[in-house]
């Protein structure tokens, strides 16, 4: 492809932007003092987007057909294969161990601890959304109603009946399995586009309940003064019952952060070791022969109406038990906290980390989460850089980050087949 091609291509290229950033950029309103419309031209703005756009074009199609190029030839030698390969191995190890030193790495630091939680809730919510898409294949939108059946039951449980957290978070769990159970009898029969508009319809019905049943739900004012947790019975308090004048040491809010932290921790890891076991057994086979081909599943004898239910169950308990945490971490919780954004951004960690890899999970929660707050002093260009970094990531890694999965179920050694093994009508 020569020159011809690439300069009509970024032709064509700077023609859209210019379209799109006409009035997204080219000209500006707002209502004025006496409330009329008011605008204003930006055209030197805009000149200035599209030739970028433009430039950006012809770098990218020249770097294209260079890689290219390059494609078949070795990028490195084998010796930096082999150790980029341990390294690889390690990154489990170390991010296990750096996520039990964070308490102690950053005990003065508040706000690291709370970005940690906030990681680690994401994390767990990522790993039970990953069964259900990463796994069996189906395409979720309202993930977070499961969430917030868990959110609402620990604080209804504990509010209502004065049930301890360690109480709670189970309960809270077998009850947004059977509401994904129930999620799941009425889409049996959809898949795609389908279920995904269905699902999604789901999330909605659930956060318009909890808004509008406001004698049972709090409705928009929510429900507050929702009990923390305590550590064997013994509150995390400044009072002579608390567990700081158990021990003989000074009393620090950061006590109830760090037992909140080792709390998701120990949570994600839960989900995490539960889904790597079902993945071997045969449900999770099944989950992965639906996700490929429905209808060979059908054909090898799985039962698939079962197979979707146990995905559904399994994926909402998770998400119980994170809702109930989040519950308790907050002490408050209302309608707003689960909307479809929440959804969407669960979604896109899994999409992006690489569907049904646990390790790409935890990789884009990072990018994700930890990305947000980098650009927290950036609030107009933060979305941008989000974006933009999304559309390269889909360009350059469309499977995610993290494409390989090991396989569920494999040979440890060669084994050699008879040919009269193979023969016709055997």
């Amino acid at each position: 492809m020569g020159a011809a091609f690439i300069l009509k291509k970024s032709l064509l290229s700077a023609f859209v932007a210019l379209v799109l950033f006409s009035l997204m950029i080219g000209i500006r309103t707002e209502a004025g003092p006496t409330g009329q419309l008011i605008y204003w031209t930006r055209f030197g703005d805009l000149a200035i987007m599209v030739v970028l756009v433009f430039a950006g074009s012809i770098l990218t199609e020249l770097f294209r057909q260079r890689f290219a190029a390059r494609q078949h030839a070795p990028l490195l030698p084998e010796s930096a294969k082999r150790g980029l390969s341990t390294l690889g191995r390690l990154v489990v190890p170390l991010l296990l161990v750096f996520a039990f030193l964070v308490p102690v790495i950053f005990y003065k630091q508040r706000y690291m601890l709370d970005l940690g939680i906030l990681v680690m809730t994401y994390v767990m919510l990522g790993w039970g959304l990953n069964i259900v898409v990463g796994l069996a294949g189906l395409l979720d939108l309202g993930y977070v109603a499961f969430y917030a059946v868990g959110a609402y039951s620990y604080a209804l449980l504990s509010t209502t009946f004065g049930l301890s957290f360690w109480i709670c978070l189970p309960l809270a769990g077998i009850l947004a399995a059977f509401w994904g159970m129930l999620l799941g009898f009425p889409v049996l029969r959809l898949r795609g586009d389908y279920l995904a508009i269905v699902t999604l319809a789901f999330g909605e019905i659930i956060r318009l309940v909890l808004l509008n049943w406001q004698h049972v739900t709090g409705g928009p004012n929510g429900i507050s003064g929702i009990p923390r947790p305590s550590l064997f019975g013994i509150p995390l308090t400044a009072g002579p019952n608390g567990l700081a004048a158990h021990l003989g040491i000074p009393f620090s809010p950061t006590h109830r952060l760090v037992l909140l932290f080792y709390i998701i921790l120990a949570l994600a890891l839960l989900t995490n070791w539960v889904t790597l076991r079902l993945r071997r057994l045969p449900i999770g086979r099944a989950w992965e022969a639906l996700r490929e081909d429905e209808i060979a599943c059908r054909s090898l004898g799985i039962n698939t109406t079962t197979t979707k239910l146990t995905a559904f169950a399994t994926g909402a308990m998770f998400g119980g038990f994170a809702g109930a945490f989040f519950a308790t971490r907050q002490g408050f919780i209302s309608p707003e906290s689960f909307s479809f954004q929440e959804s969407a951004l669960v979604l896109a960690i899994v999409v992006l980390g690489g569907m049904g890899s646990q390790l790409g999970v935890v990789l884009s929660s990072l990018a994700l989460i930890g990305g947000f707050e980098l650009f927290r002093g950036f609030e107009q260009f933060r979305m941008l850089a989000f974006g933009g970094a999304m559309v390269l990531l889909m360009i350059w890694r469309p499977r995610g980050l993290i494409a390989h999965r090991e396989p569920s179920l494999f040979l440890a050694t060669r084994t050699k087949v008879s040919s009269d093994l193979v023969k016709e009508g055997r």
